[in-house]
């Protein structure tokens, strides 16, 4: 019987962890579910995930896909993703598991993604695993001039880690915008793809804008120098939040 690729979406809170993807010192989101399902499933399980989440960073919905010699039925995959979620911590949630066609890839197939970033403007201990605390003024329509610039460019370079695997840094940036929710700024921010540290970047680069370190055409010019070092730091991983991923219609339920 050739292998069946299955889909999983779920969310995970990414303080304890040190991202998505499997590293050899450190426990990531990757490792703990692959432990969980091949325990569960009694074969070993390898997933391959939507993309890399940094450090600390959080997903409110992210995909992985793994394959298995086996058909399941609805109800199956209803008690397995019931299961993982009696045992997995409370950090990680489990929300489906569904059989898509041979050729669906979480990371390739996805038409976009969306991340948001949360800057705290009071001190409160129940948003501080989630957002980032900034005292001080900031000027948020300059910061959304800002951000409105960047869709004009689409190479992405001095946003981007240094000696990393991508053929391209060309990313096509679909939403760049922040709004003000309670005593919270949000970044929301839409592309068909992202570099790797590319939002953390743009955050820290927006911010420095924002409170009067850079002027826009300060802006303009690292956009277009190409050097990750003429941007703002990053900034701190835990503002950020994996938002959403968007697919092809059809892919769920073949």
């Amino acid at each position: 019987m050739y292998p069946c690729r299955y889909f999983i979406r779920l969310a995970y809170d990414g303080t304890r962890f040190h991202g998505w993807q499997r590293q050899p010192n450190g426990i990531t989101v990757q490792q703990t579910l692959e432990e969980a399902m091949t325990m569960m499933l009694r074969t070993p399980i390898l997933l391959t995930g939507a993309g890399r989440t940094d450090t600390g960073v959080h997903a409110s919905e992210f995909y992985a896909h793994f394959e298995i010699s086996r058909i399941f039925e609805p109800v199956e995959l209803e008690k397995l993703v019931f299961k993982l979620n009696a045992y997995l911590s409370h950090d990680i949630a489990v929300y489906a598991i569904f059989r898509v066609s041979g050729d669906a890839h979480t990371r390739f197939s996805a038409i976009s993604r969306t991340y948001k970033y949360y800057v705290s403007r009071l001190p409160d201990p129940f948003r501080r695993p989630f957002a980032h605390y900034i005292y001080g003024d900031i000027d948020v329509g300059l910061m959304n001039r800002g951000a409105a610039l960047l869709m004009a460019y689409d190479d992405f370079t001095s946003f981007s880690k240094v000696d990393t695997d991508t053929a391209t840094n060309i990313c096509r940036i679909s939403q760049a915008q922040w709004e003000t929710e309670g005593p919270e700024l949000v970044f929301t921010i839409t592309a068909d793809r992202f570099l790797r540290n590319m939002v953390r970047a743009i955050v820290g680069t927006l911010l420095q804008l924002g409170t009067g370190k850079i002027s826009l055409d300060d802006l303009k010019l690292i956009i277009e120098s190409k050097d990750r070092s003429r941007a703002g730091d990053s900034a701190v991983a835990k503002g950020l939040t994996l938002w959403k991923i968007v697919y092809p219609e059809g892919m769920e339920g073949r």
